[in-house]
């Protein structure tokens, strides 16, 4: 398989997470208002840092490639879900922060770029999940 996540508990706190991804190592953890240490970020959090990360590589890639001078940028990524049961959605919101010396035009296709994101073409697709059991 391609991308990979292992993610164990750790001693600690009740739902402390060890978060490891090739040689990157980090914490997940529910704040403290869900009963959690707050040691890390919460698993909706680490989607939304998903998200957010690969826009603003998706962006960047682009600009460099083209070669437009865009100082900074920066994605804010919020989720929330709507309705219930089989009418349930899981939205999205992203705000995205251009400095840079860009037209209207191109910023109009930055704004096309976006939505090729890879994780963005993700969340958007259907997705199947396979469980396995291994003792």
């Amino acid at each position: 398989m391609g991308n990979q996540a292992i993610v164990s508990e750790r001693a600690g706190g009740i739902y402390t997470q060890d978060v490891a991804a090739r040689d990157h190592k980090t914490y997940a953890d529910e704040p403290k208002n869900l009963g959690g240490s707050d040691l890390g970020m919460a698993p909706f959090e680490f989607v939304c840092a998903g998200l957010g990360a690969c826009t603003n590589i998706t962006l960047r890639m682009y600009a460099e490639r083209k070669g437009w001078k865009v100082e900074h940028m920066s994605v804010d990524v919020a989720y929330k879900k709507s309705g219930l049961g089989a009418d349930m959605k899981n939205i999205f919101v992203r705000k995205i922060t251009i400095k840079s010396e860009l037209d209207a035009v191109q910023i109009k296709r930055i704004l096309q770029i976006a939505e090729k994101c890879p994780v963005h073409k993700m969340l958007e697709a259907t997705s199947e999940i396979r469980t396995e059991l291994e003792t």
